[in-house]
């Protein structure tokens, strides 16, 4: 985005905050077009005034960044949007991640050459995020691809069979010892294996001790 003017909007409730950034974004050679104290005083704003990024702070006294990042979304789709706050929680990044803002830098860590850097890469078309909201990002991915992953309910016999298969012993064995035949202990493991996609005693064991179906106490 070389040679081409930036007009940003900074949202922050705090004036000495708005003053100081301004300062340091004209010395960065990016124009503040505009700065709003609230969520109603930046749609005033925009009513009358066009702007490339929008500075946004997460917590105002009217209204929340979310929600305010909600309706620029729909009413502004071109408008790029930087949070810009201390209120860096999993359950707000991931709220703002899913409504689809451009980038995220924590107060706590974003200095002004991150904070230029970050609205040059989104107007460039791309998202930024500061080092410790990408660790967030991270953590939400983990957690959303474990809860994605279901464990098969195995009925009482099933966890019998695969904890006897732990212990090293074959079907023959395992027949004896729960007085059923080999072909049923067979029938069951077949049926385990189908649950959990798999063709293999060893792969089924390794699978039941990861997911704790049977411990190695048992």
């Amino acid at each position: 985005m070389k040679n081409t003017e930036i007009k940003v909007i900074i949202v922050d409730d705090h004036a000495l905050f708005r003053l100081g950034l301004k300062g340091a974004l004209a010395d960065s050679g990016i124009t503040v077009a505009g700065e709003a104290d609230s969520g109603e005083a930046l749609f005033n704003l925009l009513e009358t005034m066009k702007a490339d990024v929008v500075l946004l702070d997460i917590v105002l006294p009217d209204m929340s960044g979310i929600e305010i990042a909600r309706r620029l979304t729909a009413k502004y789709p071109k408008l790029r949007i930087l949070a810009i706050s201390a209120e860096n929680n999993a359950p707000t990044v991931k709220a703002l991640m899913e409504i689809g803002i451009n980038g995220f830098i924590s107060k706590r860590a974003g200095g002004i050459d991150e904070i230029a850097n970050a609205i040059r890469s989104i107007m460039d078309g791309e998202e930024y995020f500061g080092k410790d909201i990408a660790e967030i990002i991270y953590e939400i991915y983990v957690a959303k691809k474990n809860s994605s992953e279901k464990i098969p309910e195995f009925t009482d016999r099933e966890k019998e069979i695969i904890d006897l298969c732990r212990k090293g012993l074959y079907s023959r064995q395992i027949a004896e010892k729960l007085f059923i035949s080999p072909r049923t202990v067979d029938s069951h493991k077949t049926n385990i294996f189908r649950k959990l996609g798999i063709d293999s005693t060893v792969e089924m064991v390794e699978y039941a001790l990861k997911h704790g179906i049977i411990s190695m106490d048992s």
